[in-house]
Parts: C-alpha cells; sequence; structure tokens
C-alpha cells in the first residue's frame, strides 16, 4: 500500500531536493504530500486544505518572533505536510523557537541554502503525484474487481478479507450486527471481543466511516450497508492514528461486495419463506393449519411468550406490477421487515400483500410488562423513515397494532382489532397506534354490526343536528366545544370566537332542544357518547 502515496520522505529523495535539508520535524517525514503550492502571503486559510507541501522563499515570514510562531502554528493546525524554505535575502535561519515547535508537532522544515526554481519543484511533484494517482484508481479498479469475483465464490466474506490482509499486510475482519463475524488473520478473533466490549461501534450514532483507538491500537472501520440497514462493519488495524482516503476506498468497495454476498444469502432464505406467507394469511383469516407449519413458522409457545398484530397499509401503490416484479419487491419488503423486528427482539412471522404487511410479533416478556409500546414505537417510527421508492416509501405507510395475545386461535381477532385502528387512524378520530388506546371508539367499533348506535345518535342529538340543517346554524359545534370546556361559558366563547350573549342565546337554544337538564352527569355522558358515535357513523359512510 506504501507505494501508491508519496510521502515527504519520497520527495526528499528526488533530484530537485538534493541540496536541501531537514532542519527540523524529521520525525514527521513520513506524512502524505497531496499537492504542492508557493505560499508568499500571510493569510492563507482559504487557500489551504490540507496535506500541501508549501513551498515559500520566507516573504510571509519577515515577521517579529511572536508572529512568526503563530504562522507556522496555523501551518500545522491546517494539516499541512511540510514547509520548505528558500534561505535568502528574504529569510536568513531558522529561529531555534520555530525549529522547538516544529520538532514537538514532528512538522517537517525543510530548506535550500541554493535557489531553486518553484516551478520546476511543482511541476515535477504535481506529474509525480497524478501518476500516483492514476495508479492508485488502477489497483482500486483491480481490487473492486477482485472483491466482485470473490463475492460469487464459496466462503467470499473471508476471501475477501484474504484479499485485504494480502494487499494491507494487516489484520482485517467483518464485525456483523446480528450477522456472523469473519476474521483474518484466526488471532483477530480476540481483537473483535475487545472492540464490542469496548465501543460502541452499534449503538453509537457514529456510523460512518471512521478511526477508532482502543489500548493503544488504532482500526479504520466502514459501514457495511444493504436495504438502508447497517449489516456491519468492515474493520482493519492500522499503524497510524490517522489513514489516507485510499484506505477508506478499499474497504469501501469491500464493504460493498461484503453487502452483496449478505442480501444474496437474505435473498435465497427469504425465498424460502414464501410459503410462511400463505401460512399466515390462513391464520389471520382464520383458516385451519397444520401443526407442522405452527412448529415450522412460529416460535415455541411460553407462558412468558406473547404477540401482537402489526398491520401496515401502504396508500397510493401501483397495483399494476407485474408478477415478476412484484416478486422482487415482495422479497425485498419481506426482508427489510423481518430484519427490522429481530433486532428489537421481536419473533417475526411476515405476510406481504401488494398494498398490505402484516407481521404476527412474538415477544419474550415478564406478565407484568406484556403490554409496554416502546419497542412496537420504535419500530413503527423506522419505518416511517424508510425512503426507498422501488419497494416501500415509509411516507405512504399507516400503522395499526392489535392488543396482545398468547393463543393463537385469537390471531385473526388480533388483525382485526389492527384494521380497525388504520381505519380509525386514517379517519384523523384517534392518533393512537394501539387498539388498546382506542378509548370509547374501541367501544363504538363493536357496535357498528347493529343499528342501535345510529338509533342511540338519533335518540340523543338529533334535534340539534336536524335544526343546523334547517337554520344554517350551529349549534352541534357550540354543544361539543361547551362540553369539551366542560360548561365554562367564558373559554367555550373565546374557542369560539363569539360575544358571551351570543353564546347564552345559543345555550338556551340548545336546552329547548335537549332539556334543561342536559348538562346533569348521566344526560351529559350519553350526549358525549353520542357524539362520538355520530363523527364515527359520519366517517364509516364516507369511506
Amino acid at each position: 500500500m506504501g507505494e501508491l502515496q508519496i510521502a515527504v520522505s519520497d520527495i526528499l529523495k528526488r533530484p530537485l531536493f538534493k541540496d536541501a535539508k531537514v532542519v527540523a520535524g524529521e520525525e514527521g517525514i513520513g506524512r502524505q504530500v497531496k499537492w504542492a503550492h508557493v505560499l508568499e502571503i500571510q493569510e492563507f486559510e482559504s487557500l489551504i486544505n490540507g496535506g500541501e507541501l508549501i513551498l515559500t522563499t520566507g516573504v510571509g515570514l519577515q515577521l517579529d518572533l511572536p508572529t512568526q510562531l503563530k504562522y507556522v502554528k496555523r501551518l500545522i493546525e491546517k494539516n499541512v505536510a511540510c514547509i520548505c524554505i528558500e534561505l535568502g535575502p528574504y529569510f536568513i535561519e531558522i529561529p531555534h523557537e520555530i525549529i522547538q515547535l516544529a520538532n514537538e508537532h514532528r512538522f517537517p522544515i525543510i530548506v535550500f541554502e541554493k535557489t531553486v526554481k518553484f516551478v520546476d519543484i511543482t511541476q515535477d511533484l504535481h506529474t509525480a503525484i497524478i501518476n500516483r494517482h492514476h495508479q492508485m484508481l488502477s489497483q482500486l479498479d483491480a481490487l473492486s474487481r477482485k472483491f466482485i469475483d470473490l463475492s460469487l465464490a464459496p466462503n467470499g466474506i473471508l476471501k475477501i478479507l484474504q484479499e485485504l490482509h494480502l494487499f494491507f499486510k494487516q489484520g482485517i475482519m467483518f464485525i456483523g450486527n446480528h450477522e456472523k463475524s469473519y476474521y483474518y488473520p484466526s488471532e483477530m478473533k480476540e481483537v473483535e471481543s475487545v472492540l464490542q466490549q469496548n465501543t460502541n461501534l452499534f449503538s453509537s450514532p457514529q456510523k460512518e466511516e471512521h478511526i477508532i483507538s482502543i489500548q493503544e491500537r488504532s482500526f479504520a472501520c466502514m459501514p457495511v450497508r444493504g436495504l438502508g440497514q447497517l449489516l456491519g462493519f468492515a474493520c482493519m488495524e492500522i499503524t497510524a492514528p490517522r489513514t489516507d482516503d485510499m484506505t477508506f476506498l478499499i474497504l469501501d468497495r469491500a464493504a460493498l461486495a461484503i453487502a452483496q454476498i449478505l442480501l444474496r444469502s437474505r435473498t435465497i432464505a427469504e425465498r424460502k419463506q414464501k410459503s410462511e406467507g400463505e401460512f399466515v394469511r390462513n391464520l389471520l383469516n382464520g383458516r385451519a393449519v397444520d401443526q407442522d407449519e405452527i412448529h415450522a413458522y412460529l416460535p415455541t409457545p411460553s407462558s412468558n411468550m406473547y404477540y401482537r398484530i402489526f398491520t401496515i397499509h401502504i396508500d397510493d401503490l401501483a397495483l399494476d406490477i407485474a408478477d415478476e416484479d412484484w416478486e422482487e419487491i415482495r422479497i425485498q419488503r419481506s426482508m427489510t421487515i423481518r430484519t427490522l423486528f429481530n433486532r428489537h427482539g421481536f419473533f417475526p412471522a411476515v405476510s406481504s400483500v401488494k398494498n398490505e404487511i402484516v407481521i404476527i410479533a412474538f415477544f419474550l416478556s415478564a406478565s407484568e410488562h406484556k403490554k409496554e409500546t416502546d419497542r412496537y414505537l420504535q419500530v413503527l417510527h423506522l419505518i416511517e423513515r424508510f425512503n426507498h421508492s422501488d419497494y416501500l416509501l415509509g411516507s405512504k405507510c399507516r400503522f395499526g397494532i392489535g392488543t396482545v395475545y398468547q393463543d393463537i386461535k385469537d390471531i385473526k381477532k388480533g388483525y382485526e382489532e389492527s384494521r380497525k385502528v388504520l381505519t380509525l387512524h386514517k379517519s384523523g378520530l384517534v392518533t393512537t397506534y394501539f387498539y388498546e388506546q382506542l378509548g370509547i371508539y374501541r367501544l363504538l367499533s363493536e357496535l357498528t354490526a347493529s343499528n342501535q348506535l345510529q338509533s342511540f345518535v338519533d335518540e340523543h342529538i338529533s334535534s340539534v343536528i336536524a335544526y343546523d340543517k334547517e337554520n344554517d346554524s350551529e349549534l352541534y359545534e357550540t354543544l361539543c366545544v361547551y362540553l369539551e370546556c366542560s360548561g365554562a361559558k367564558k373559554e367555550t366563547a373565546d374557542r369560539l370566537f363569539i360575544v358571551r350573549q351570543t353564546l347564552y342565546h345559543r345555550l338556551e337554544k340548545l336546552e329547548v332542544l335537549l332539556g334543561n337538564n342536559f348538562m346533569e352527569s348521566q344526560k351529559r355522558l350519553a350526549i358525549e357518547i353520542a357524539i362520538h358515535a355520530y363523527q364515527f357513523l359520519k366517517h364509516s359512510q364516507s369511506t
């Protein structure tokens, strides 16, 4: 790997530097040089990116010593590779204090005691850097092709790690996030345990390429991603606390090949799970299933094993998808959803049709905690953030979650509950995703099969609704707000944006229609239920 980088030490061996001398920071001559830049001004922050070899005659250093020290310190802070100074009329010698500062930071200071042409140096170095860069790209392309070939071979992940080890001469490992981990050479297995114990590799918000240091050892870590999920990290030991872009580029290509292997394995497994979807649909519809299927697709029953039905409805889906295209979408959806639930401690059985995904989400819990909803909400919010336009957009998803059950005979009931939540959530009547939190609407939804609900509404508030229709008035709205404000007249008037006198007039009319005692506890409760029932029926009729 070293031959693809140009370090300060390599440049010192070039013919144009035969008369150059390192007067400070000799321990830093291994710094990588990315470009050469002539700098003769004092304000240079916007001109420097880091990694430059600076050429100067010392014009910018014709300052008092404190300012000179500050100038060199700013170069060090900008991560400049080194500075080359031509001694002469502008700068005769390097002060001892600057040499001391450079030595402390391992910042090479090189002097030319004879006049040199900076144009010749920049041309020579830029040609060398560009040639090396071309070599790097060629090497990267060759390695990428090799990784692709190895990804198709048996035990491909281990073979990719071996290829990386051969190239870098460093220990390498793939640490899986709920996936099997791989190491090369075998001694790296101990390192993986140390990394897992002493870092937050997967729980940390840092999910991009980065370097971690532990026990005086440094590791370059590249995330391995697939279908929008973090599958693991490719980690390689490095000899310095910093590493170059080429290292991460090669690790990125290796990570891509590893992701392809993992996703291909999951896809094969998901294809075998196709019959699981049919099994789940049979359970949701109350059809009989074989005991062998139950043992194959559902976890073993136990006293602390529970489940909820988690239903996802996908809006605005093109239903004219060709069968072969739909099969790929189904596999990607099921694979993504199954992995997500697994990572949150569930044992999912998944069924996916074109506009609906249903998960029987089993979980282990003590009986006193079985109704906790946090984990389900975490999964739900992650799905909402999905942005896979080719198979699942979180913004197009609606959710409904049934009650907690143990007996699989209740799966159909839990499915019906989740669909009721979906309907109510879409209408805006509720904001919860859980059936047990529907409040009065849970009872109302159970009564829709009979005409009792409509009769109850007619008996208690039909006179108000009819009056509004005949007179184009707003008594129904006034009644709703007045009850919500618990009979507080000032608050009611403020919310309706009317004066109190107008409110008093409307309340008198409500007493005529509903009776003087409509705010008494039992009568008021009946009217409030009738209002909710009216809103529920109105929505049901519209859908």
